[in-house]
Protein backbone atom coordinates (compact mmCIF):
# COMPACT_ATOMS: atom_id res chain seq x y z
CA UNK A 1 0.00 0.00 0.00
CA UNK A 2 0.99 3.36 -0.76
CA UNK A 3 1.71 6.59 1.79
CA UNK A 4 -0.47 9.15 2.51
CA UNK A 5 -0.85 10.69 -0.37
CA UNK A 6 0.62 8.30 -3.28
CA UNK A 7 -1.17 6.66 -6.41
CA UNK A 8 -0.49 4.78 -9.02
CA UNK A 9 -0.28 7.83 -11.36
CA UNK A 10 1.50 10.03 -9.32
CA UNK A 11 3.52 10.27 -6.14
CA UNK A 12 1.02 13.07 -4.33
CA UNK A 13 -2.76 13.08 -4.74
CA UNK A 14 -2.57 16.60 -4.55
CA UNK A 15 -0.40 17.49 -7.46
CA UNK A 16 -1.84 20.36 -9.09
CA UNK A 17 0.46 20.23 -12.23
CA UNK A 18 -0.50 16.12 -12.32
CA UNK A 19 -4.30 16.51 -11.67
CA UNK A 20 -4.69 19.28 -14.80
CA UNK A 21 -1.88 17.22 -17.24
CA UNK A 22 -4.23 14.39 -17.30
CA UNK A 23 -5.98 14.91 -20.39
CA UNK A 24 -8.33 12.73 -22.79
CA UNK A 25 -9.19 12.99 -26.56
CA UNK A 26 -12.09 14.87 -27.58
CA UNK A 27 -12.25 13.25 -31.08
CA UNK A 28 -12.30 9.80 -29.31
CA UNK A 29 -15.43 7.80 -30.46
CA UNK A 30 -14.80 4.20 -29.29
CA UNK A 31 -12.81 3.20 -26.42
CA UNK A 32 -11.54 -0.33 -25.66
CA UNK A 33 -10.60 -1.94 -22.38
CA UNK A 34 -9.10 -4.52 -21.44
CA UNK A 35 -10.96 -6.86 -19.75
CA UNK A 36 -9.18 -9.59 -17.25
CA UNK A 37 -11.87 -11.03 -15.78
CA UNK A 38 -13.62 -15.01 -15.76
CA UNK A 39 -16.87 -15.00 -16.76
CA UNK A 40 -18.13 -17.50 -14.03
CA UNK A 41 -21.35 -19.72 -14.20
CA UNK A 42 -22.82 -21.16 -11.06
CA UNK A 43 -24.70 -24.71 -11.20
CA UNK A 44 -26.18 -23.36 -7.40
CA UNK A 45 -29.64 -22.04 -8.47
CA UNK A 46 -30.86 -21.83 -4.26
CA UNK A 47 -32.41 -18.55 -4.34
CA UNK A 48 -30.22 -18.59 -0.57
CA UNK A 49 -29.23 -14.17 -0.23
CA UNK A 50 -32.77 -12.98 0.85
CA UNK A 51 -31.73 -9.30 1.02
CA UNK A 52 -30.49 -9.42 -2.37
CA UNK A 53 -33.80 -11.81 -3.72
CA UNK A 54 -35.62 -8.53 -2.19
CA UNK A 55 -33.90 -6.17 -4.53
CA UNK A 56 -34.36 -8.23 -7.26
CA UNK A 57 -38.39 -8.35 -6.57
CA UNK A 58 -38.40 -4.82 -5.91
CA UNK A 59 -35.99 -4.11 -8.96
CA UNK A 60 -38.85 -5.99 -10.95
CA UNK A 61 -41.71 -3.77 -9.71
CA UNK A 62 -39.85 -0.49 -9.83
CA UNK A 63 -39.13 -0.28 -13.75
CA UNK A 64 -40.22 2.98 -15.33
CA UNK A 65 -39.98 3.81 -19.23
CA UNK A 66 -38.18 6.77 -20.12
CA UNK A 67 -39.94 7.00 -23.23
CA UNK A 68 -43.71 7.13 -21.59
CA UNK A 69 -43.12 8.62 -18.09
CA UNK A 70 -41.10 11.93 -18.82
CA UNK A 71 -42.62 14.80 -19.62
CA UNK A 72 -40.22 15.18 -22.72
CA UNK A 73 -42.71 18.16 -23.96
CA UNK A 74 -41.47 20.67 -21.33
CA UNK A 75 -39.75 23.54 -22.46
CA UNK A 76 -36.67 24.12 -21.06
CA UNK A 77 -34.89 27.78 -21.17
CA UNK A 78 -31.45 27.18 -20.23
CA UNK A 79 -30.84 30.72 -19.76
CA UNK A 80 -33.17 31.02 -17.18
CA UNK A 81 -32.20 27.38 -15.05
CA UNK A 82 -28.68 28.71 -15.44
CA UNK A 83 -30.04 31.89 -13.73
CA UNK A 84 -32.36 30.31 -11.39
CA UNK A 85 -29.97 27.61 -10.25
CA UNK A 86 -27.59 29.27 -7.48
CA UNK A 87 -25.76 31.07 -10.83
CA UNK A 88 -22.54 33.05 -9.50
CA UNK A 89 -22.63 36.81 -9.96
CA UNK A 90 -20.10 39.05 -9.09
CA UNK A 91 -22.16 40.31 -6.11
CA UNK A 92 -22.85 37.06 -4.61
CA UNK A 93 -18.77 36.51 -4.87
CA UNK A 94 -18.20 39.99 -3.15
CA UNK A 95 -20.21 39.09 -0.59
CA UNK A 96 -18.47 35.60 -0.15
CA UNK A 97 -15.32 37.51 0.79
CA UNK A 98 -13.91 36.75 -3.16
CA UNK A 99 -12.07 39.72 -4.38
CA UNK A 100 -11.97 39.40 -8.17
CA UNK A 101 -9.61 42.52 -8.39
CA UNK A 102 -6.83 42.03 -10.35
CA UNK A 103 -7.71 38.59 -11.66
CA UNK A 104 -8.90 37.75 -15.06
CA UNK A 105 -12.70 37.92 -13.55
CA UNK A 106 -12.69 41.17 -12.56
CA UNK A 107 -14.10 42.56 -15.72
CA UNK A 108 -16.80 40.17 -15.62
CA UNK A 109 -20.60 40.86 -15.55
CA UNK A 110 -23.41 38.75 -15.34
CA UNK A 111 -23.29 37.84 -19.16
CA UNK A 112 -20.09 36.04 -18.60
CA UNK A 113 -21.07 34.41 -15.53
CA UNK A 114 -24.31 33.18 -16.88
CA UNK A 115 -22.31 31.44 -20.05
CA UNK A 116 -20.38 29.58 -17.53
CA UNK A 117 -23.20 28.17 -15.64
CA UNK A 118 -24.65 26.90 -18.84
CA UNK A 119 -21.68 25.31 -19.41
CA UNK A 120 -21.42 24.23 -16.03
CA UNK A 121 -24.87 22.74 -16.60
CA UNK A 122 -23.94 21.16 -20.12
CA UNK A 123 -20.38 20.01 -18.46
CA UNK A 124 -21.78 17.77 -15.17
CA UNK A 125 -24.97 16.76 -17.60
CA UNK A 126 -22.37 15.21 -20.02
CA UNK A 127 -19.88 13.77 -16.97
CA UNK A 128 -23.29 11.83 -15.06
CA UNK A 129 -24.15 10.47 -18.69
CA UNK A 130 -20.80 9.22 -19.11
CA UNK A 131 -20.49 7.85 -15.76
CA UNK A 132 -24.09 5.94 -16.18
CA UNK A 133 -22.64 4.46 -19.39
CA UNK A 134 -19.81 3.37 -17.02
CA UNK A 135 -22.36 1.81 -15.07
CA UNK A 136 -23.67 0.03 -17.35
CA UNK A 137 -20.65 -1.96 -18.80
CA UNK A 138 -19.78 -2.37 -15.26
CA UNK A 139 -23.21 -4.25 -14.16
CA UNK A 140 -22.88 -6.49 -17.30
CA UNK A 141 -19.69 -7.07 -16.37
CA UNK A 142 -20.86 -8.14 -12.88
CA UNK A 143 -23.66 -10.73 -14.28
CA UNK A 144 -20.36 -12.19 -16.03
CA UNK A 145 -18.17 -12.83 -13.09
CA UNK A 146 -20.09 -12.69 -10.08
CA UNK A 147 -20.73 -16.77 -8.10
CA UNK A 148 -24.27 -16.41 -6.73
CA UNK A 149 -26.93 -16.49 -8.66
CA UNK A 150 -28.95 -14.03 -6.57
CA UNK A 151 -26.50 -11.33 -7.68
CA UNK A 152 -26.58 -12.23 -10.78
CA UNK A 153 -30.37 -11.64 -11.36
CA UNK A 154 -30.30 -8.78 -9.29
CA UNK A 155 -27.64 -7.27 -11.42
CA UNK A 156 -29.17 -8.18 -14.88
CA UNK A 157 -31.82 -6.02 -13.49
CA UNK A 158 -29.56 -3.10 -13.17
CA UNK A 159 -28.39 -3.25 -16.59
CA UNK A 160 -31.55 -2.04 -18.01
CA UNK A 161 -31.47 0.57 -15.03
CA UNK A 162 -28.33 1.76 -15.92
CA UNK A 163 -29.59 1.53 -20.26
CA UNK A 164 -32.25 3.58 -19.03
CA UNK A 165 -29.85 6.59 -17.52
CA UNK A 166 -27.74 6.59 -20.80
CA UNK A 167 -30.90 7.07 -22.66
CA UNK A 168 -32.61 9.66 -20.54
CA UNK A 169 -29.29 12.07 -20.23
CA UNK A 170 -28.26 11.69 -23.42
CA UNK A 171 -31.48 12.97 -24.35
CA UNK A 172 -31.85 15.59 -22.03
CA UNK A 173 -28.27 16.65 -23.63
CA UNK A 174 -29.33 16.37 -27.04
CA UNK A 175 -33.05 17.96 -26.88
CA UNK A 176 -33.12 20.82 -23.68
CA UNK A 177 -29.42 21.99 -23.40
CA UNK A 178 -27.07 22.95 -26.15
CA UNK A 179 -23.84 21.59 -25.88
CA UNK A 180 -21.73 18.29 -25.05
CA UNK A 181 -18.61 17.61 -22.99
CA UNK A 182 -15.83 14.57 -22.96
CA UNK A 183 -15.52 12.57 -20.70
CA UNK A 184 -13.14 14.06 -17.85
CA UNK A 185 -10.13 12.42 -17.69
CA UNK A 186 -10.28 11.36 -13.82
CA UNK A 187 -13.71 9.67 -14.72
CA UNK A 188 -11.82 8.02 -17.28
CA UNK A 189 -9.38 6.67 -15.82
CA UNK A 190 -11.25 5.48 -12.83
CA UNK A 191 -13.98 3.65 -15.10
CA UNK A 192 -10.88 2.08 -16.96
CA UNK A 193 -9.32 0.46 -13.70
CA UNK A 194 -12.65 -0.59 -12.37
CA UNK A 195 -13.06 -2.33 -15.80
CA UNK A 196 -9.53 -3.63 -16.37
CA UNK A 197 -9.58 -5.29 -12.25
CA UNK A 198 -10.48 -9.05 -12.61
CA UNK A 199 -11.53 -9.84 -9.22
CA UNK A 200 -15.54 -9.15 -9.32
CA UNK A 201 -15.82 -7.61 -5.71
CA UNK A 202 -13.26 -4.14 -7.55
CA UNK A 203 -16.71 -4.02 -9.87
CA UNK A 204 -18.65 -3.82 -7.06
CA UNK A 205 -16.74 -1.47 -4.72
CA UNK A 206 -15.42 0.93 -7.77
CA UNK A 207 -18.75 1.37 -9.17
CA UNK A 208 -21.18 0.58 -6.78
CA UNK A 209 -20.08 1.98 -4.02
CA UNK A 210 -17.56 4.90 -5.13
CA UNK A 211 -19.02 6.14 -8.38
CA UNK A 212 -22.39 5.19 -8.07
CA UNK A 213 -22.63 6.61 -4.51
CA UNK A 214 -21.35 10.04 -5.67
CA UNK A 215 -23.51 10.09 -7.73
CA UNK A 216 -26.48 9.40 -5.72
CA UNK A 217 -25.52 12.85 -3.56
CA UNK A 218 -24.89 14.57 -7.29
CA UNK A 219 -28.56 13.77 -8.20
CA UNK A 220 -29.70 14.48 -4.78
CA UNK A 221 -27.96 17.92 -4.56
CA UNK A 222 -29.02 18.72 -8.64
CA UNK A 223 -32.50 17.69 -7.84
CA UNK A 224 -32.73 19.88 -4.98
CA UNK A 225 -31.57 23.31 -6.26
CA UNK A 226 -33.36 22.71 -9.65
CA UNK A 227 -36.62 24.50 -10.37
CA UNK A 228 -36.80 22.84 -13.74
CA UNK A 229 -39.55 20.33 -13.95
CA UNK A 230 -38.38 18.00 -16.43
CA UNK A 231 -35.07 17.38 -14.93
CA UNK A 232 -36.22 17.56 -11.44
CA UNK A 233 -38.40 14.13 -12.51
CA UNK A 234 -35.68 12.62 -14.32
CA UNK A 235 -33.74 13.03 -11.30
CA UNK A 236 -35.98 11.53 -9.20
CA UNK A 237 -36.46 8.67 -11.02
CA UNK A 238 -32.92 8.08 -11.38
CA UNK A 239 -32.16 8.77 -7.73
CA UNK A 240 -34.70 5.70 -6.94
CA UNK A 241 -33.01 2.91 -8.85
CA UNK A 242 -29.14 4.48 -7.83
CA UNK A 243 -30.29 3.67 -3.74
CA UNK A 244 -31.30 0.36 -4.77
CA UNK A 245 -27.94 -0.15 -6.71
CA UNK A 246 -25.73 1.18 -3.74
CA UNK A 247 -27.93 -0.89 -1.40
CA UNK A 248 -27.06 -4.08 -3.64
CA UNK A 249 -23.17 -3.14 -3.39
CA UNK A 250 -23.28 -2.74 0.18
CA UNK A 251 -24.71 -5.73 1.00
CA UNK A 252 -23.16 -8.03 -1.12
CA UNK A 253 -19.69 -6.79 -0.27
CA UNK A 254 -20.27 -6.66 3.07
CA UNK A 255 -20.79 -10.42 3.12
CA UNK A 256 -17.91 -11.19 1.13
CA UNK A 257 -15.56 -8.83 3.01
CA UNK A 258 -15.95 -10.59 6.18
CA UNK A 259 -14.19 -13.89 4.72
CA UNK A 260 -11.27 -11.70 3.61
CA UNK A 261 -7.28 -11.67 5.05
CA UNK A 262 -6.24 -7.92 5.84
CA UNK A 263 -3.75 -8.24 3.39
CA UNK A 264 -6.35 -8.97 0.77
CA UNK A 265 -8.70 -5.62 2.47
CA UNK A 266 -5.73 -3.73 2.24
CA UNK A 267 -5.89 -3.92 -1.93
CA UNK A 268 -9.64 -2.38 -1.02
CA UNK A 269 -8.49 0.14 0.56
CA UNK A 270 -6.31 1.56 -1.77
CA UNK A 271 -8.53 1.14 -4.31
CA UNK A 272 -11.17 2.61 -2.66
CA UNK A 273 -8.63 6.14 -1.70
CA UNK A 274 -7.62 6.34 -5.72
CA UNK A 275 -11.37 6.01 -6.74
CA UNK A 276 -12.03 9.02 -3.93
CA UNK A 277 -9.11 11.23 -5.19
CA UNK A 278 -9.78 10.82 -8.84
CA UNK A 279 -13.34 11.61 -8.26
CA UNK A 280 -12.64 14.51 -6.68
CA UNK A 281 -9.80 15.73 -8.82
CA UNK A 282 -12.71 15.81 -11.35
CA UNK A 283 -14.95 18.58 -9.82
CA UNK A 284 -12.39 21.05 -10.75
CA UNK A 285 -14.33 20.81 -14.16
CA UNK A 286 -11.14 22.36 -15.85
CA UNK A 287 -12.44 21.51 -19.23
CA UNK A 288 -15.02 24.28 -18.89
CA UNK A 289 -12.33 26.94 -17.82
CA UNK A 290 -9.87 25.84 -20.55
CA UNK A 291 -13.21 26.53 -22.90
CA UNK A 292 -13.39 30.04 -22.04
CA UNK A 293 -9.90 30.33 -22.34
CA UNK A 294 -9.40 30.75 -18.40
CA UNK A 295 -5.92 29.06 -16.41
CA UNK A 296 -7.50 26.55 -14.46
CA UNK A 297 -4.99 27.15 -11.28
CA UNK A 298 -6.00 30.72 -11.92
CA UNK A 299 -9.72 30.04 -11.48
CA UNK A 300 -9.09 27.83 -8.31
CA UNK A 301 -6.61 30.76 -6.82
CA UNK A 302 -9.29 33.05 -7.22
CA UNK A 303 -12.86 31.84 -6.88
CA UNK A 304 -11.96 28.95 -3.52
CA UNK A 305 -12.88 31.08 -0.80
CA UNK A 306 -10.65 28.03 1.13
CA UNK A 307 -7.74 29.28 -0.41
CA UNK A 308 -5.16 26.38 -1.60
CA UNK A 309 -6.92 23.89 0.99
CA UNK A 310 -9.37 22.25 -2.06
CA UNK A 311 -10.46 19.86 -0.17
CA UNK A 312 -12.68 21.98 2.64
CA UNK A 313 -15.35 22.64 -0.01
CA UNK A 314 -18.47 21.94 1.77
CA UNK A 315 -20.33 21.55 -1.19
CA UNK A 316 -18.04 19.50 -3.02
CA UNK A 317 -17.53 17.46 0.20
CA UNK A 318 -21.41 17.01 0.89
CA UNK A 319 -21.05 14.51 -2.67
CA UNK A 320 -19.28 11.93 -0.15
CA UNK A 321 -21.63 11.69 2.19
CA UNK A 322 -23.36 8.32 0.45
CA UNK A 323 -19.73 6.87 0.13
CA UNK A 324 -18.06 7.48 3.61
CA UNK A 325 -21.08 5.56 5.39
CA UNK A 326 -20.98 2.70 3.32
CA UNK A 327 -17.66 2.12 3.50
CA UNK A 328 -17.24 2.08 7.38
CA UNK A 329 -20.16 -0.22 7.11
CA UNK A 330 -18.01 -2.49 4.82
CA UNK A 331 -15.04 -2.28 7.89
CA UNK A 332 -13.04 -0.43 5.32
CA UNK A 333 -11.94 2.70 7.29
CA UNK A 334 -10.74 0.74 10.02
CA UNK A 335 -8.73 -2.11 9.14
CA UNK A 336 -4.89 -2.46 8.87
CA UNK A 337 -4.51 0.31 11.42
CA UNK A 338 -7.05 2.64 10.28
CA UNK A 339 -5.27 3.49 7.06
CA UNK A 340 -8.40 4.45 4.82
CA UNK A 341 -9.54 6.59 7.78
CA UNK A 342 -6.44 8.44 7.65
CA UNK A 343 -6.53 9.33 3.93
CA UNK A 344 -9.84 10.21 4.42
CA UNK A 345 -9.31 12.34 7.14
CA UNK A 346 -6.86 14.30 5.38
CA UNK A 347 -9.72 14.70 2.32
CA UNK A 348 -11.58 15.96 4.62
CA UNK A 349 -14.62 13.58 3.98
CA UNK A 350 -14.60 11.19 7.41
CA UNK A 351 -17.30 14.01 9.05
CA UNK A 352 -19.88 11.79 7.15
CA UNK A 353 -18.84 8.63 9.06
CA UNK A 354 -22.20 8.34 11.39
CA UNK A 355 -24.44 9.10 8.36
CA UNK A 356 -26.89 6.62 7.18
CA UNK A 357 -25.54 3.99 5.00
CA UNK A 358 -27.21 3.15 2.08
CA UNK A 359 -29.00 -0.22 2.48
CA UNK A 360 -30.15 1.05 5.69
CA UNK A 361 -31.82 4.14 4.03
CA UNK A 362 -33.26 1.74 1.23
CA UNK A 363 -35.15 -0.09 3.89
CA UNK A 364 -36.39 3.39 5.28
CA UNK A 365 -37.54 4.35 2.34
CA UNK A 366 -39.00 0.74 0.71
CA UNK A 367 -40.90 0.81 4.29
CA UNK A 368 -42.49 4.35 3.52
CA UNK A 369 -43.14 3.47 -0.03
CA UNK A 370 -45.08 -0.21 1.15
CA UNK A 371 -46.82 1.65 3.81
CA UNK A 372 -48.41 4.42 1.11
CA UNK A 373 -49.23 1.56 -1.66
CA UNK A 374 -49.91 -0.99 0.63
CA UNK A 375 -49.07 -4.76 0.31
CA UNK A 376 -47.56 -6.45 -3.31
Amino acid sequence: MGDATELSDRHDADDLDAILSARTDPDEVIHAVGDNADAIFTWDYERSRQPLSKLYEKAKRSQWNASADLPWDTEVDQELLAATSGMATPEMMQAAGIDLSGSVFESWGKKEWLEVAIEQQNWTLSQFLHGEQGALVCTAKIVETVPWVDAKYYAATQVVDEARHVEVFARYLDEKLNGHYPINPHLGMLLDDIIRDSRWDMTYLGMQIMVEGLALAAFALAQAITPEPLLRQLLRYVMSDEARHVAFGVLALKEYYGELTDAELADRQQFAFEAAVRMRDRLIAQEVWERFGVDTREALRVLNPFGDDKNRDPFQMLLFSKIVPNLSKLGLLDVNGGWLRARFDKLGVTQFETWTDTSIEYEMLDAVEADRTGPG
